[in-house]
């Protein structure tokens, strides 16, 4: 044999066993798959399921977002760790774009839900400017393994929301290596 084939079955034989195909025994670990009732799509099992907080903040903006007006937002809160207290705090993170209405309290908690029912919370806030503004609520949930959160930011537009321009409004001019460039409209 010459040096370039040996050479060659030696680097065969390395890329196999690194690959785990080099006839080493298999860790004595199973591989958990997911059960058939997580399964993916076609029923495919082993899909990767998305990460779910303690509580599910569903939202509904009660009527159209004025600026100076209190506008209320109402909030359906499902527990998914059974029947401990849920609170939770509202934030806003621009002072002068929104304020908490008048006696709005920033934290509340939310006994039990009876039942699998979910708990309906209402917030009211006050627009200071036109725009997309935001509300981001959390809610925090008390267990004998520890504290579990989750937060969802919820976008209030009040006014007209600004339109994007379209690629047929933008200008098209060079640069000065003489390349064509567009210009987007800032409007």
């Amino acid at each position: 044999m010459s040096m370039k084939s040996t050479s060659w079955i030696v680097f065969c034989a390395l890329l196999s066993t690194a690959c785990g195909n080099g006839g080493a025994e298999a860790p004595s670990e199973a591989v958990a798959t997911a059960p058939a009732s997580d399964a993916g799509p076609a029923g495919k099992p082993g899909h990767t399921a998305k990460l779910q907080g303690p509580a599910r903040i569903d939202y509904k903006i009660i009527g159209t977002p004025v600026v100076g007006q209190p506008v209320g937002v109402e909030l359906t809160v499902t527990s998914h760790v059974g029947r401990d207290p849920v609170t939770l705090s509202y934030r806003i993170n621009d002072a002068t774009a929104m304020q908490f209405a008048e006696a709005q309290p920033e934290t509340v908690a939310l006994a039990p839900a009876s039942g699998d029912s979910a708990s309906v919370q209402q917030v009211r806030v006050i627009p200071l400017r036109e725009g997309r503004l935001f509300l981001t609520v959390s809610a925090l949930v008390e267990t004998d393994s520890g504290t579990l959160s989750t937060a969802t930011a919820i976008p209030i537009q009040v006014g007209a929301a600004r339109q994007r321009a379209t690629a047929s409004e933008d200008t098209v001019t060079t640069d000065e290596n003489d390349e064509a460039i567009r210009v987007l409209d800032g409007t």
